[in-house]
């Protein structure tokens, strides 16, 4: 039993290691590519985009189901987006409130004999509405699939763009973000297929008019936790992971794809848990087996503001959600690992998902247990818990705190040195005890995935996207 407990203790004091170490290595090369980028944005000519003929049109996918309390809000945002060929197209799956009410009295919308080709299968279109007032807002009127993936290929069958960009529709996107986004696309059309940005919270931030006015942190300990979190799985991992052509998801609340390659690829897998993920997979996938020279970027400039879950039981189930769609998509794909025809796809970034990611709940779960019987038993090394401490707690704080600090030096979003000072204090608490509710949320991913339970749980909102928070 003693020795049971040494080798299981003794391997997860490896494990949170040799995550950490991997952790270091994705902030360097993420530090390193974000001081890249900077000098870039010095001599980047926006309005050279915005005003070349050759600048390519983009429809923006809205998925809404239920939105009522945000989607007007969301559309005008959007149409306000400083870009010169936007098409918006707004797809109601059908919503059982009043989001299709709002949209018809606040948009002007009438009857439009568009021909819809059903290029990539979903459930029928009911009818097709375009705006009187803004003759680039289209609006489908859709029976619901029960998933948003069938209401984003939708969306894309209806999409008259080369390239289509994904948008949740309680999110907000910088006036600028499109001609951001596009700069990496246009840089290399030929090679880069899909390009994700930057998602932030929203919260306690000051929004006028279903604009962005006043970038300020939230009020809740729970999302001041998760603003450091998305900081750091976007300017360090993702950020790290496409440096390396090794970019395993685009958020499906903002990012942007070549269409034609969506319809080859069948568009989003209908059911799919997490359709963003599988998605990007499945593109590696395809063009791997095509021989096709591709990148799939992340940009960290381009901003996308999306509400966060402000209570514990929306978050635990957004959270439970994103880890069932992580398995679904790792176990779908298992044929990838290690096969020379995925290069590193195969060797590097899926197994990597699979440890690091899809189990590490059960292996935390199963550390922390023996951690606590050898403490109760007398046998818990106190040379051992030191370090536990010091390359599982500190290190990983650390390394939160780096990306705080990137955050700031780059681009500075929040306006005083007191908030940054309250996010670094709050990277102390992000791995003690945030880590631990995160991986029982995890564990119950993974439980309901096992028992077949592949549900998509709304998570309540509070509209603050939508009102002024002052």
């Amino acid at each position: 039993m003693f020795r049971f407990l040494e080798i299981s203790n003794n391997s997860l004091f490896i494990f949170y290691l040799v995550s950490n170490l991997i952790n270091l290595a994705l902030l360097i090369v993420a530090i390193y590519k974000n001081t890249l980028h900077r000098y870039r944005l010095e001599g980047l000519r926006l309005e050279g985009i915005r005003s070349s003929p050759f600048t390519p049109p983009i429809s923006l996918l809205v998925p809404a189901r239920n939105e009522e309390m945000c989607i007007v809000a969301s559309v005008r945002s959007l149409l306000r987006l400083d870009y010169p060929q936007v098409e918006v197209i707004v797809v109601n799956d059908a919503s059982s409130d009043r989001t299709m009410e709002a949209l018809r009295d606040k948009f002007a919308l009438h009857r439009s004999p568009i021909l819809y080709i059903a290029e990539i299968a979903t459930a029928p279109v009911v009818a097709i509405y375009r705006s009187f007032a803004h003759p680039q807002l289209l609006v489908l009127d859709k029976k619901s699939a029960g998933c948003k993936a069938d209401a984003i290929n939708a969306g894309i069958n209806a999409a008259s763009s080369p390239y289509v960009c994904v948008v949740d529709a309680d999110s907000i996107l910088e006036k600028d973000s499109l001609s951001r986004i596009m700069a990496g696309i246009i840089s290399d059309p030929d090679r880069v297929v899909a390009v994700g940005g930057i998602v932030r919270i929203l919260n306690g931030s000051i929004v006028e008019g279903a604009e962005l006015k006043e970038v300020r942190l939230p009020r809740t300990h729970i999302e001041m936790l998760q603003v450091i979190e998305y900081l750091r799985a976007f300017l360090v991992g993702r950020e790290a992971w496409a440096a390396f052509n090794l970019l395993p998801i685009i958020s499906g609340a903002f990012g942007i794809f070549r269409r034609d390659l969506l319809l080859k690829i069948g568009g989003f897998r209908a059911d799919a848990v997490g359709e963003d993920f599988d998605l990007i997979v499945r593109l590696h996938r395809y063009l791997h087996d095509k021989g096709v020279d591709y990148h799939i970027n992340f940009i960290p400039d381009p901003t996308c503001w999306t509400e966060a879950p402000s209570d514990y039981s929306s978050l635990a189930r957004q959270r439970a959600r994103w880890h069932k769609g992580l398995l679904d998509t790792l176990w779908s794909t298992r044929d990838m690992l290690f096969r020379r025809r995925y290069g590193r796809v195969g060797w590097i970034i899926l197994p990597y998902m699979w440890l690091f990611e899809c189990l590490s709940p059960l292996l935390e779960l199963l550390g922390y247990t023996t951690i606590l019987l050898a403490a109760v038993m007398g046998v818990l090394s106190q040379h051992f818990f030191i370090q536990f401490l010091l390359f599982g707690y500190a290190f990983a704080t650390l390394i939160s705190v780096g990306s705080v600090l990137l955050e700031e030096m780059n681009y500075r979003r929040y306006a005083s040195w007191r908030e940054v000072a309250w996010l670094l204090i709050y990277c102390l608490f992000e791995h003690f005890p945030y880590r631990q509710f995160t991986m029982v949320w995890r564990l119950r991913g993974i439980w309901e995935y096992l028992r077949g339970d592949l549900s998509w749980h709304q998570v309540k909102r509070t509209g603050a996207s939508t009102t002024a928070v002052g």
